[in-house]
């Protein structure tokens, strides 16, 4: 396979995904390249495509790689998927995605703890959302379920990683204020972004057994 072929390839692969593509899934997929070779590939299609102003370009976000148009036409591919568009969290959810976020992994009680109130309706909320899973228990009297982020965290509020969250030095009330005007921020910017993308959203049913599953697998632990 000459590069030429593989660019082409890759290209395809990025048009078709709905979801964005690793480095090691298209590496996989070819067979024939390394990851300096593939991650040079990507970026010669998005010289391409700036140098031919092409209304599309190849973003990394959610631990992967995807193809999006560009900002500017966001108005109107807003208004062709009107009806699909996803929404907002609220700020009860945002709040305690915050502190999942940055305490990660955390248990339910910790982040009752944080934010004073019973939270079981949001983490169902961000469960169906498919924005957190369970990842685990906490070694303590009782064992309880340990919630992270997924990568639908990341896809949802534009992120390429964690590491793109802003630090916090401690996890005070204000910090938490903070942590969730910024994923307020983070989301307005993503939904602009998923507006314009080719991904496709997950279904509620798919999000629904992938919880179950986790739930079962870390049944079957004990």
């Amino acid at each position: 396979m000459t590069r030429n072929e593989a660019k082409k390839i890759i290209e395809v692969l990025l048009f078709v995904s709905n979801r964005p593509l690793s480095l090691e899934k298209i590496i996989e997929i070819l067979d024939e390249f390394d990851k300096e070779s593939v991650g040079s590939i990507i970026e010669e299609l998005n010289t391409e495509y700036q140098v031919t102003k092409r209304s599309f370009n190849v973003v990394e976000v959610g631990g992967g790689f995807q193809i999006l148009t560009d900002q500017f036409y966001a108005p109107w591919v807003r208004k062709l998927f009107a009806k699909d568009k996803r929404q907002r969290l609220s700020a009860p959810a945002l709040e305690t995605l915050s502190i999942i976020a940055y305490k990660q992994p955390i248990t339910r009680a910790d982040i009752e703890a944080i934010r004073g109130v019973n939270i079981e309706g949001v983490l169902d909320t961000l469960l169906e959302r498919g924005l957190i899973r369970l990842s685990g228990r906490k070694e303590v009297i009782g064992r309880p379920f340990l919630y992270t982020t997924t990568k639908e965290f990341l896809m949802h509020f534009g992120l390429k990683s964690l590491e793109d969250l802003p630090k916090l030095n401690e996890y005070t009330e204000g910090d938490i204020q903070l942590g969730r005007d910024e994923l307020i921020k983070k989301e307005s910017e993503g939904i602009d972004e998923s507006c314009v993308s080719t991904e496709a959203q997950g279904s509620t049913e798919v999000r629904n057994e992938e919880t179950e599953k986790d739930v079962e697998e870390l049944t079957q632990k004990d």
